[in-house]
């Protein structure tokens, strides 16, 4: 059996700070209070629910997560942010239409409370909103400096011993990686003399890694996964995740996916459409927002169904992505996916699948498991990109020499692995006991 490793007790209340307070953050912070006040459920989320097999499958041994390693309890997280509307969490909410008004009432206090700072805000970057909550940005060194003061005022007022940002905006314009961002030097100057390189994401990632405050980011934003951002992670000792919240229609690709190469199933083709009408569905309409989310969406499948390695298989996939904006179904997105495969002797068949999901409704876990188990890691010593929690994300980040994993079997392997490691119970390999005999 391997040591344990020395984890920090969670004490004290943990500070949960989101730029963006839309539907994504505001399902989070109305379905904790939900589930705190007992009138809800923490349904998709691993850390809540999740089970871990320890040991040999004889030993019975199947502990929830949540009683195997010292996460952080519902009743110690705070939540605060930024939005550019001035709503509440409450308002935010009934606007998002989410949630039941009828269960937001009954939690409506609590939300009220959680009221956003105003934003860092460039329309350049985000070409489909506009709102009247943002701060001046005289510059963009400015900003970091007022997001520095925000987080440290934050900490203060709510009394929070530890403190982790997590991306709940909207999907920037993309941006391909530049040279002012491979050193921490660059970056910084490129900061202070507001280059357009430097998006809003990465003004609050910046200012929350010089805080000492672990940053995710579940957009497919550049933000930081650059060398200047890892780097300075590791320097100050916190750690990174991202990036873009695994939810629909990638989820489905990332379960079937693998089931497919693993039967050894040939794929021709593979054709995927969206409609949502939320503000992240607003936000997409605009062909540059589109972009960046594409190539997030895009990469799933040339990593799970390599060609370079089943040219027979999967040499000449051709993969379509579309997202389209539709108002009236509000956050009810529906995915539709065409998958041409083949088998035994070339023989063409196809897959249909049409999953009218909620996409706040499975982005919400997402984010609770990515807090709870980023201070877990951050407690552990732990800095610089958390691979481990790949699970979470579409496009999973990786060190460099490195190309990401997105089987979401090998993914929940290894994030198990890495909860049995820092409590130094032995790793699972599923081989049975008859080969160590």
């Amino acid at each position: 059996m391997n040591q344990p490793t020395n984890i920090a007790p969670a004490s004290g209340k943990l500070g949960v700070l989101m730029p963006g307070m839309g539907a994504v953050a505001t399902t989070v912070i109305a379905g904790v209070e939900a589930i705190k006040a007992g009138i809800g459920a923490p349904i998709g989320s691993l850390t809540q629910m999740g089970t871990i097999r320890l040991g040999k499958r004889t030993d019975g041994r199947s502990p929830l997560i949540k009683d195997f390693v010292p996460l952080a309890g519902l009743d110690d997280l705070v939540f605060g942010g930024w939005d550019v509307f001035p709503d509440d969490a409450y308002e935010s909410a009934i606007h998002a239409g989410v949630l039941p008004k009828d269960q937001l009432d009954q939690i409506k206090d609590k939300l009220q409370t959680v009221k956003p700072m105003p934003a860092v805000f460039d329309r350049n970057y985000v070409k489909r909103l506009e709102g009247s909550n943002v701060k001046s940005m005289k510059s963009k060194w400015d900003a970091v400096l007022e997001v520095r003061d925000d987080i440290k005022r934050f900490k203060a007022d709510n009394g929070c011993e530890r403190l982790v940002m997590i991306w709940c905006g909207s999907t920037e314009i993309y941006m391909a990686p530049h040279e002012v961002h491979n050193t921490i030097e660059s970056l910084e100057k490129a900061i202070k003399e507001n280059h357009q390189a430097i998006p809003p994401s990465m003004i609050y990632a910046y200012a929350a890694l010089q805080e000492c405050v672990p940053f995710l980011n579940g957009a497919p934003n550049l933000t930081v996964d650059v060398p200047a951002m890892v780097e300075l992670a590791k320097q100050q000792g916190v750690c990174l995740g991202g990036k873009d919240f695994k939810t629909g229609q990638t989820l489905m690709k990332t379960l079937l996916a693998p089931g497919l190469k693993a039967r050894m199933l040939g794929v021709r083709g593979w054709f995927s459409t969206n409609i949502l009408g939320n503000r992240d569905g607003e936000v997409l309409d605009d062909p540059e927002s589109f972009k960046t989310k594409e190539v997030s969406k895009l990469d799933v499948l040339e990593y799970i169904l390599p060609p370079e390695l089943y040219p027979e298989l999967y040499g000449d996939i051709y993969h379509k992505v579309r997202i389209n904006y539709y108002p009236p179904r509000g956050d009810e997105k529906e995915g539709w996916d065409n998958i041409d495969i083949f088998g035994w002797l070339g023989m063409p068949m196809q897959i249909k699948i049409d999953f009218l999901c909620r996409d706040s409704i499975l982005a919400a876990p997402l984010v609770l498991d990515l807090v709870l188990f980023t201070d877990l890691a951050q407690r552990s010593g732990m800095s610089g990109i958390q691979e481990w929690l790949s699970f979470y994300f579409k496009s999973p980040m990786t060190s460099p020499d490195l190309y990401p994993e997105h089987d979401l079997f090998i993914q929940l392997m290894k994030l198990k692995n890495t909860l049995r490691f820092l409590q130094g119970e032995d790793l699972i390999t599923h081989l049975g006991q008859e080969y160590y005999d």
